[in-house]
């Protein structure tokens, strides 16, 4: 038997245990789908009916590193609330990180008598709201009980999530309130209070999850 005779038998018996070796294993299973959660873990989850809840972020969370910039987390963020408003944004250097933000509403900001006195709208990533004769609440307590939240979606399945989200629903919204760095300096900063307006007041958000109620 010449080497060349050998080298075919070597090769065809190598050939028969691989097949033999994946005939017993069976086909290899997908990454589950909470290998891909791992990478926007969700923060501890505000209870039904509470205002937002805001936590401490774990030592062991890394910064989250996307295309447009690095997402640095400075809290949990857990909230309830009813959509007052959304505008969705295409132009802007924000928007290659958040395409979308939605003004949001807790506590008695999700009742129709308070919502339908005020005139809502939104516009170059403000949200504004102004009532005719008398306020339905006390001003601070509309600020404190409403926001306007720039989404960055985690992955797809909350992007598509997103843009399924229309005024008057009712969402469950979980992530990190995050300060985005880009490589040339570039820098946008969540808010970690809810009873601040105005310039900065709006949160960041890096959404882990999100659920119509």
């Amino acid at each position: 038997m010449n080497l060349r005779t050998l080298l075919v038998i070597a090769i065809l018996a190598c050939l028969a245990g691989w097949w033999f070796s994946e005939k017993r294993e069976g086909p290899r299973a997908p990454a589950a789908p909470g290998d891909i959660a791992l990478a926007c873990p969700l923060p501890p989850r505000v209870a039904s009916g509470e205002p937002p809840l805001q936590t401490d972020v774990p030592d062991s969370l890394a910064p989250f590193a996307l295309d447009a910039a690095t997402l640095t987390p400075l809290a949990g963020f857990s909230v309830e609330a009813r959509v007052l408003s959304r505008e969705d944004y295409r132009s802007g250097r924000e928007s290659d990180l958040s395409p979308t933000d939605l003004a949001l509403g807790w506590a008695r900001m999700t009742e129709d008598v308070v919502i339908d006195a005020l005139d809502i709208s939104q516009s170059s990533r403000w949200y504004r709201y102004r009532w005719s004769d008398q306020a339905p609440l006390p001003p601070q307590e509309i600020a404190s009980s409403s926001a306007n939240m720039h989404m960055i979606p985690g992955n797809d399945a909350v992007a598509r999530m997103l843009a399924g989200v229309r005024q008057g629903e009712r969402v469950r919204i979980d992530g990190w309130l995050v300060e985005a760095n880009a490589s040339d300096g570039w820098r946008w900063r969540s808010s970690t209070r809810r009873d601040d307006t105005g310039g900065g007041a709006c949160e960041v958000v890096y959404v882990c999850g999100i659920t119509r109620l």
